[in-house]
């Protein structure tokens, strides 16, 4: 008497896990095809008639419909102790794992999966594995800098509460000079981009001279404000201050974000500002230069209108640099603010916490190496 198949009844759940596994791409093809296995039993549909739509064998769909319907989602997992057994053991596996977190070998800066292969006897391939599943990296790393600012919350509070809640009649500007752009000559003409090849650039090149940019971003607005000189001098920001004045409403106050460089602080540009009461100046805290929304604009500046560029002399870096500003004020794009600002300090305490363990850390272990 032939075996009937057990039907397969999905739950809502079951049946969304199902297709997700299906239409992903990072879904092993063993797991798709088990996944796939199963929705056709759903369908009421008979092994023979799924083996042949799928091109698998009828007693590999009757295997996996019987471990489903008495196991359900956990029965189309891999049994444990199937497959190759491992060539090396835990404690070397730890090995490779630990040693790749302590200090790199004498003389170099870190490690790398082969001087961590001749260290433990093994493959490369072994330790490239190993580490891809630690989630070890050890030739990444990131910048970062921790302000010191004692008043960096206050700080923070209040250039964030502007992004947030801007005042009413009045502009939010983001304020800062961007020094010492280079008019880079390229030494000889790269190749345009053309079709199956990139654009090339000579590697070297002959400088003639750098300019400041000064440039204040209006928040709301998207627009900038800007003014190229020489020098980044008390008296260029006090020139720049007045441009400001002269081409913004006189009616509305300024509430000008810049950072804690000493040229904002000089005595003269505080006369200046006790001038014109409608400044009202915020200074980002010190190290925290993300706060200041117009280095989003620096950063658009330089790829598209510096980097690729050569420069004969600097009336043609000036020009570039004017075509650009141009053309970002005709279609302003904003730069918002998208962050939560508790979990900003809440990132910046843990960062904190994480350094100052290190810090003791390493405290302690030149102590015991003194002893």
């Amino acid at each position: 008497m032939p075996v009937v198949p057990k039907a397969i009844v999905l739950t809502v759940d079951q049946e969304k896990e199902l297709k997700r596994r299906v239409g992903s791409s990072l879904t092993p093809q063993r797991d798709v095809e088990r996944a796939q296995i199963i929705l056709e039993c759903a369908q009421g549909r008979q092994n023979r008639t799924i083996a042949e739509k799928l091109g698998m064998n009828e007693h590999t769909v009757g295997s996996w419909r019987k471990r489903f319907a008495e196991e359900g989602l956990e029965g189309l997992e891999e049994r444990k102790g199937r497959g190759r057994k491992p060539t090396i053991g835990s404690s070397q596996r730890a090995q490779i794992i630990d040693q790749a977190l302590k200090n790199p070998p004498q003389g170099q800066g870190r490690w790398s999966c082969r001087t961590m292969a001749r260290q433990c006897g093994v493959s490369k391939a072994t330790v490239q594995r190993h580490w891809k599943n630690a989630g070890i990296k050890p030739h990444v790393s990131r910048t970062f800098k921790l302000s010191k600012d004692p008043q960096f919350e206050e700080k923070f509070w209040d250039v964030v509460g502007l992004y947030l809640n801007p005042p009413e009649q009045a502009m939010v500007l983001s304020c800062d000079e961007k020094s010492q752009i280079q008019a880079l000559e390229r030494t000889q003409p790269g190749l345009p981009l053309g079709l199956g090849y990139i654009a090339t650039q000579t590697h070297d090149y002959y400088r003639h001279g750098t300019v400041t940019l000064f440039a204040a971003l209006d928040y709301v607005s998207g627009k900038v404000i800007t003014e190229t000189h020489d020098q980044h001098r008390h008296q260029e920001w006090i020139k720049f201050l007045t441009t400001i004045d002269q081409q913004t409403p006189p009616d509305l106050a300024l509430h000008i974000i810049c950072d804690n460089y000493a040229t904002h602080k000089h005595a003269k540009v505080k006369a200046w500002l006790r001038k014109h009461p409608r400044f009202h100046i915020h200074f980002t805290p010190t190290s925290s230069s993300w706060l200041n929304l117009v280095e989003r604009f620096f950063r658009d500046l330089t790829q598209n209108a510096v980097r690729c560029g050569s420069f004969r002399n600097l009336p043609s870096l000036i020009m570039a640099l004017q075509k650009f500003i141009a053309h970002h004020n005709e279609n302003p794009k904003r730069y918002v603010w998208h962050a939560d600002p508790n979990q900003v300090i809440d990132k910046i305490n843990r960062a904190w916490e994480a350094l100052l363990t290190e810090l003791y850390k390493q405290k302690e272990a030149s102590k015991s190496v003194a002893t």
